[in-house]
């Protein structure tokens, strides 16, 4: 069953609580579709009225900001014990690779790799551990952590809201667009049959 089928089948509370749970995880450094669900409530708000897009952008926005700061207390705590257990258990996304080049991006760009790591997937689940890891100061991650937090989860409500209820409106008026032009191409195929059939009377009749 599609992510946003499947959203459709539970309650608006649910869809706000899954979002923020789901969010949160991701952000903390367990590798789940935060994205693509955030994506899909948000397309679903925008043709179901029950779900409050605002309620929703703020769950998002509560779940990535609480899930990057519990993430960045492990990484401190845990250290770089902490990266290799996770290789261990998620080699696909915690591999050797991918933690250096997350660390030469934090090397090179600090507290702007929280930021702007909202927006790349590979960061979005190494920034709250890594942060943690290489010891970043707190007030710089928080700072980085909330902003990014807002951007990237109430922004992405609100653009992917806004998109939906356009394209909806746009294909309603599609829709009658495309009962308008067939009514136009069927009264003038007719109008053009009945002008042959005309031309066609007099040589019939003068047979």
């Amino acid at each position: 069953m599609h992510v946003q089928e499947w959203l459709e089948t539970v309650p608006a509370v649910a869809v706000y609580a899954l979002v923020g749970v789901v969010i949160g995880l991701e952000s903390l450094g367990i590798p789940l579709p935060g994205e693509i669900i955030l994506v899909s409530s948000a397309l679903l708000a925008s043709q179901n009225g029950q779900i409050d897009p605002v309620v929703l952008g703020a769950s998002a926005t509560a779940g990535a900001i609480i899930g990057d700061s519990i993430g960045y207390a492990i990484g401190r705590k845990g250290g770089r014990p902490l990266l290799a257990w996770l290789g261990g258990k998620f080699p696909k996304h915690f591999s050797e690779g991918h933690i250096a080049t997350a660390e030469r991006s934090f090397e090179k760009w600090g507290m702007w790799a929280v930021f702007f790591g909202r927006f790349v997937a590979l960061l979005r689940i190494f920034a709250g551990p890594l942060a943690g890891v290489l010891r970043m100061p707190y007030w710089k991650f928080a700072i980085a952590n909330v902003l990014g937090g807002i951007l990237w989860a109430g922004g992405t409500t609100a653009v992917i809201y806004y998109v939906g209820i356009v394209a909806e409106s746009w294909l309603k008026r599609f829709s009658w667009l495309g009962l308008v032009a067939a009514v136009l191409v069927g009264l003038t195929s007719m109008l053009v049959i009945k002008r042959r059939a005309k031309k066609a009377q007099p040589v019939i009749a003068g047979e």
